[in-house]
């Protein structure tokens, strides 16, 4: 069966399109070891079919985008196209149009050392553009529908990454993980958005891996300086200790209001991190479609 017809940008314009939610903890269900620098990218390379069924059971729940596994993956080419190519194994096999995103993780995120929620690696933006644009451009060999710029912590890397999709053709959406109404690294997140404001090759900009209590202001900032689709994928408030590799849960987890979030321009909804197929499913009962 083909992959999804019609771009992803088109189906946005029409309503609200279905994110899946954390690969990692679906790849741990199924008894994989994520340990070791690369983290999903491990599994990926050492048993690559466990990770098309970890896509799979968010196809079978309903998912209409599946995030590929090269967030932790640096530079090789071959790994990289390889995560492509199993999301779309799993997205073909799907009962439904399936987009497949391919994840450009941020920089810190190579380092596996919790970077990617501070941001401000010492890195000018020209050294940030050197280190992804190999990444991207192999990913983009690989033939996926769009690319996923995701949790980002800086505007100065969002700036980086901007730069070398410019001209391109691609098409991306660009993702900042944040926390009390600023990026992680500090950035008011208005203008962090407003980076991406005219940038042709980007057809959503929002929020993942935060609080869910963080999203509706991120949305609302985001919507005051772009009227480009906005996205959330939220873990469900955990915070990450990169020291113990372990998530620290909230003694009360904050809940989701998706139709408010669907209200302020959210188009593309999910789960990131400890968000698994149940709670996918049941977010795709909860989504607000309109007749087409």
């Amino acid at each position: 069966m083909p992959r999804a017809t019609g771009p992803l940008a088109e189906a946005l314009a029409h309503g609200p399109v279905l994110l899946d939610g954390g690969l990692s903890n679906q790849l741990a269900d199924q008894g994989c070891d994520l340990s070791g620098d690369l983290w999903t990218g491990r599994v990926l390379a050492e048993r690559p079919n466990q990770v098309e069924a970890a896509h799979t059971a968010y196809a079978r729940a309903g998912a209409e985008v599946l995030i590929t596994a090269s967030y932790q993956v640096g530079d090789d080419p071959g790994l990289l196209e390889r995560a492509v190519r199993v999301a779309d194994g799993a997205a073909r096999a799907a009962g439904h149009g399936v987009w497949v995103a391919a994840s450009v993780g941020p920089y810190g995120a190579v380092l596996a050392d919790g970077s990617e929620y501070r941001g401000r690696y010492g890195l000018t933006r020209d050294a940030l553009a050197a280190f992804h644009r190999p990444r991207i451009e192999a990913l983009l060999a690989a033939g996926p529908d769009v690319l996923a710029l995701e949790t980002v912590p800086d505007s100065e890397e969002a700036e980086a990454l901007l730069r070398v999709l410019a001209g391109t053709g691609a098409r991306a959406w660009l993702s900042y993980t944040v926390a009390d109404g600023r990026t992680r690294a500090g950035q008011p997140l208005a203008e962090a958005f407003a980076l991406a404001a005219d940038a042709p090759e980007v057809i959503a900009v929002g929020v993942n891996c935060c609080d869910p209590a963080d999203v509706l202001p991120a949305l609302e900032a985001a919507a005051s300086v772009t009227a480009k689709p906005l996205l959330a994928y939220p873990n469900d408030g955990s915070v990450w200790d990169a020291g113990t590799r372990t998530w620290h849960a909230p003694a009360h987890p904050a809940p989701w209001p998706t139709a408010a979030w669907q209200e302020a321009g959210a188009r593309l909804i999910g789960g990131c991190c400890r968000i698994g197929p149940p709670w996918i499913a049941g977010l795709r009962a909860a989504l607000h479609r309109p007749p087409r």
